[in-house]
């Protein structure tokens, strides 16, 4: 297994590759030292007469109110326990889990005032997958995810509840089953562990991870129906995209000439009457390569955060703590709306293509894409699953952070929302999976009228990997069952591999992260 040290450059693949047992997250000896250093300069400023935010002082519009050196401790707790208000469902144990690798890469830079215990019991949790049960609602994204941090970290000091082994249990009772005591907090624990953008953030790994696979398979998946349907190859020309050369314009069609070059189906009908086909075929690099700069937008924006240090107030050495506003989460809020819209776009023009492929005017094909339709409904109904997505998709697109609400008596005046656009985002890239399984099944159904002739290598071969799961159609049956197939082949990125075999002057740009 590889090694990742915290404190290091940190991407977002590597975030998730942690987070699913494929690397390990260490502490280094550097990381530790720099840790050492800025807790004892808190240690240093608990006792001294000076009051600084949040190490003896009160929260928020308490910040004026100093603490006596003896409660510094127990004000750390009693954070965690007044701004646990969390509601709604559970996150997904994988964003819980993200959650706590980010945490500990930012505090591991050192800026925190964190002691080293309690960074060593934060990595026990990743490490022996005890993840604390964090409820949805309750972040405004300002003084960063204030709410699911506090739940996230009730378990530190034995309160809470986590997932483990399968279950919902008290942290109480999985610490004393592993030996392991309630931790008391150092003074600015409490504040340096709820202060943070590593809710939203979470959602923009995840975010970024499937729509990646979305991107790139909404690619194929429109390559194969460009067969389907005979659409024409000439709007994919290199000469056309360099007189806009948009990178995910030219990205993208570039990946759909190499998946057309050589198909005896687009050769077929090369001298047809058509003059030119809908928008929703001839503009696929145009409306995908835009959402794919929504993608590289969010990608570039998350390495940032990442790397970060996003808590408040910040230890910058001894003379020296800044209390500003890294945790204010508007550099992430944006983006995920962002990616948001590009997502709905990504299945509102897929849901296109699937009506296209069920209209019956293109030849060769059977309405409804059945031969025998009356008896047979054919795949009318699945149009209506893609578009009931698809207007979903539609009404979650409001942006979140053009809202703004005041908090903490006006103390915080001004809130970007960022958490719940970041579960806005999962939710309409989850979808879009569906759309485009949708999209892909009726795909593969029109391939199968164009027989004999042949498709090229990767997609015959997408096709073939998909009959494999799902059969031709030849009458009505229970279609949701093979949505959520090959929905689940999409999720597993089944399409990912052939990726290598497309050349694109910008791969390295959209095709990592």
């Amino acid at each position: 297994m590889s090694s990742f040290t915290y404190g290091d450059y940190l991407t977002a693949g590597t975030a998730l590759d942690i987070c699913q047992g494929k690397t390990k997250g260490i502490l280094g000896k550097a990381s530790l030292e720099k840790v050492i250093a800025s807790q004892q300069i808190v240690d240093q400023i608990a006792r001294a007469d000076q009051v600084v935010y949040g190490i003896n002082s009160g929260f928020g519009p308490l910040c004026t109110t100093k603490i006596s050196p003896d409660k510094t401790r127990d004000l750390q707790s009693n954070i965690l326990k007044s701004h646990s208000v969390g509601t709604g469902d559970p996150v997904p144990t994988e964003i819980a889990k993200l959650m706590l690798i980010l945490k500990v890469q930012a505090l591991a830079q050192g800026f925190s005032g964190i002691t080293v215990t309690t960074l060593e019991r934060i990595l026990w949790h990743i490490d022996n997958e005890v993840i604390p049960v964090v409820p949805s609602q309750g972040s405004v994204g300002a003084s960063g995810d204030l709410a699911p941090l506090a739940h996230l970290f009730l378990p530190l000091i034995g309160l809470g509840m986590v997932h483990y082994q399968g279950n919902v249990q008290p942290a109480g009772k999985v610490l004393n089953q592993f030996g392991l005591q309630a931790l008391t907090l150092a003074p600015k624990e409490g504040l340096a562990l709820i202060n943070g953008t590593q809710f939203m953030t979470a959602y923009g790994v995840l975010i970024l991870q499937k729509l990646y696979a979305c991107l790139s398979q909404a690619d194929f998946i429109a390559a194969l129906m460009l067969e389907g349907l005979l659409g024409s190859a000439q709007p994919f020309m290199t000469e056309l995209h360099q007189l806009r050369p948009h990178p995910g314009g030219e990205h993208v069609a570039s990946r759909i000439r190499g998946l057309l070059r050589g198909s005896e189906i687009v050769e077929s009908h090369k001298n047809c009457e058509r003059v030119q086909d809908p928008y929703s075929l001839r503009c696929i690099p145009q409306v995908h390569g835009a959402s794919r700069a929504a993608w590289l937008h969010l990608k570039e924006t998350l390495l940032v955060e990442l790397n970060a240090v996003t808590d408040n107030p910040v230890i910058i050495d001894r003379d020296l703590a800044i209390s500003g506003g890294n945790f204010h989460g508007q550099p992430i809020a944006l983006p995920l709306d962002y990616v948001c819209l590009a997502a709905s776009e990504l299945g509102n023009i897929s849901d296109r293509r699937i009506y296209l492929s069920l209209d019956g005017t293109v030849t060769g094909l059977p309405k409804l894409l059945v031969k025998e339709t009356g008896l047979n409904s054919g795949f009318m109904i699945l149009q209506y699953t893609s578009a009931a997505l698809a207007s979903e998709n539609k009404t979650l697109c409001f942006p979140a952070s053009a809202d703004s609400i005041p908090t903490s008596l006006g103390q915080e005046d001004h809130v970007s929302m960022g958490s719940i656009a970041g579960r806005k985002a999962l939710t309409v890239v989850e979808n879009l999976e569906r759309i485009l399984a949708i999209e892909l099944l009726c795909a593969c159904q029109a391939l199968d009228f164009r027989h004999p002739l042949s498709s090229t290598a990767i997609l015959k071969a997408i096709h073939g990997e998909v009959r494999k799961q799902v059969s031709h159609t030849t009458e009505d049956r229970i279609f949701s069952d093979d949505i959520e197939c090959v929905r689940r082949m999409l999720a597993g990125g089944f399409i990912l591999p052939w990726n290598e075999q497309l050349e694109s002057p910008h791969y390295e740009k959209f095709e990592s992260y």
